[in-house]
């Protein structure tokens, strides 16, 4: 693997919370030359902190996922590309389709565009486990993998757009390799958890933030799993080095619904005042 460490790679949303583990975990592993792409005015500072002394090149592109030029200018020179950026807020969005489905599902092809132009040897997608779930036909007992696909339909009726941004992303991306030949394989990680690297809290985290401190809202139709950060970037690095990887992997300890993720955060955390009966 020595000479694919010295790959140099982008990463797109580096300096978002999975973005700046996944840079770290690229810098442990020997890579020297990484580009990062960032959204337009937000800070990267902090990932300069994570750099060893001398040795590594880091280069941070301002780019818009739905801007191509800039992206362009990000993957330009790179063997490999992480695609980690994609709009995720708590909120529920005033208008769907320009703050998630827009971004999400052509700025994943603007990306895919712009390896296929630079000749990428490989795309690493993060994807989610909202790509996967909720899906209510998946038969009873049956251990979710890679051939399930989130219900576009429930998920609409439930006005839950984050899933439907995700899983159309997804597809769009499966349908430009097929087209194009693009190496593709796609990581689907849970709810991501961990120490903070990036000043901000990001929605993740924001979610047991909010638990922790007595939360009352039910997320009912809110289906998770728990994953450290730390292992989603070992899990992509890992994806990216070895060949015969291919196709959509799950990163989780177990799919399930919010109430008993929060009936397990209230055993572990007594001393916060958790709903778990609350969901």
């Amino acid at each position: 693997m020595s000479d694919q460490k010295k790959e140099s790679v982008c990463v797109t949303g580096a300096n978002g919370f999975i973005g700046s583990w996944l840079v770290r975990t690229l810098l442990d592993h020997g890579y020297t030359t990484i580009h990062v792409s960032i959204y337009p005015g937000t800070d990267a500072s902090h990932l300069f902190h994570l750099l060893p002394p001398s040795g590594v090149n880091l280069r941070v592109f301002e780019a818009d996922l739905l801007d191509y030029d800039a992206i362009c200018r990000a993957v330009e020179g790179c063997q490999g590309l992480f695609h980690v950026a994609s709009p995720c807020t708590l909120e529920d969005p005033k208008d769907p389709e320009k703050e998630l489905l827009l971004p999400a599902v052509q700025g994943t092809v603007n990306v895919l565009e712009a390896a296929r132009k630079f000749k990428v040897r490989r795309v690493v997608i993060t994807s989610s486990i909202s790509a996967m779930v909720p899906n209510p036909n998946w038969p009873a007992g049956k251990v979710f993998d890679e051939m399930s696909w989130t219900d576009l339909d429930y998920c609409k009726s439930k006005q839950k757009w984050y899933p439907v941004s995700k899983t159309l992303a997804e597809k769009a991306a499966w349908e430009y390799a097929e087209k194009h030949g693009i190496d593709v394989v796609t990581i689907h990680p849970a709810t991501c958890l961990g120490t903070l690297l990036q000043p901000s809290l990001n929605a993740s985290c924001a979610v047991l933030q909010q638990l922790l401190l007595g939360s009352k809202d039910t997320q009912e139709n809110y289906w998770l799993g728990a994953v450290h950060v730390k292992d989603v970037a070992e899990a992509q690095v890992l994806i990216f080095e070895t060949p015969t990887a291919s196709g959509r992997y799950l990163c989780t300890n177990g799919i399930y619904q919010f109430g008993d993720f929060a009936d397990k955060v209230s055993k572990l955390f007594p001393q916060f005042p958790v709903h778990s009966n609350c969901c």
